[in-house]
């Protein structure tokens, strides 16, 4: 079995704010690289346990999220220019679809450094049904005839999931504290608005994503 894992920054538990711990310029950038890091590798042991043959681990984060020496040494990275005509180049020949890291979609309440792509859009849709990063990839995996099995991130993508990609299997590992109704921030305001969470500890996370992950596959 084949998984394709599609991971981000924001909804690791840990990565308090974007500043700081998400681009390089941040003062725990390297932190935050460490962080999702070590989760991914979570789910990669997890997979791996449940039956997985092969994991390849995209790293999704804009400005790049994943420490290729850190990375579980079975796991390949895929980086950089894709094929063309492929979304991230998922292909039929993935079992499964899994997500590490992921956050919710924009305007989202009790949800954390909220955002689609970036902090200046307010919806985003795919034949009228509203979808953030995750939806996006999930529908296109859909069309392939590819099933998501796995999320990761914060307890709103968590619900997010689970309404959009029934049956997935879900790990919160932190929860936003702050509501939503922003539409009317600018750009630079709304990135700095939805910075409230409850987080697990980071060593936490990592057992609950391994756990969720070899559940996932093993439901297959």
């Amino acid at each position: 079995m084949k998984i394709f894992i599609c991971t981000d920054m924001e909804g690791c538990a840990g990565i308090l704010n974007h500043d700081d711990w998400v681009t390089p310029s941040g003062r725990w950038y390297e932190t935050g690289l460490k962080i999702l890091t070590e989760e991914t590798n979570a789910a990669v042991e997890g997979f791996f346990e449940g039956g997985a043959s092969e994991v390849v681990v995209l790293d999704g984060h804009g400005f790049g999220g994943i420490h290729p020496l850190l990375l579980d040494e079975r796991a390949k990275l895929l980086r950089g220019q894709m094929t063309p005509g492929t979304y991230f180049n998922l292909d039929k020949t993935y079992g499964g679809l899994a997500f590490v890291g992921q956050h919710a979609k924009a305007g989202t309440p009790y949800s954390h450094i909220t955002h689609t792509g970036w902090f200046n859009v307010i919806d985003e849709s795919i034949n009228g049904i509203s979808v953030g990063e995750f939806g996006v990839m999930a529908l296109c995996a859909m069309e392939l005839g590819i099933p998501t099995i796995f999320a990761s991130g914060e307890k709103a993508l968590a619900k997010e999931a689970e309404k959009l990609t029934p049956g997935v299997i879900t790990v919160a590992v932190k929860e936003g504290i702050l509501p939503d109704g922003l539409e009317h921030l600018s750009t630079t305001a709304y990135q700095k608005a939805k910075l409230g969470a409850i987080h697990l500890h980071h060593r936490e996370a990592c057992r609950r994503i391994k756990e969720g992950a070899r559940q996932a596959i093993e439901k297959l």
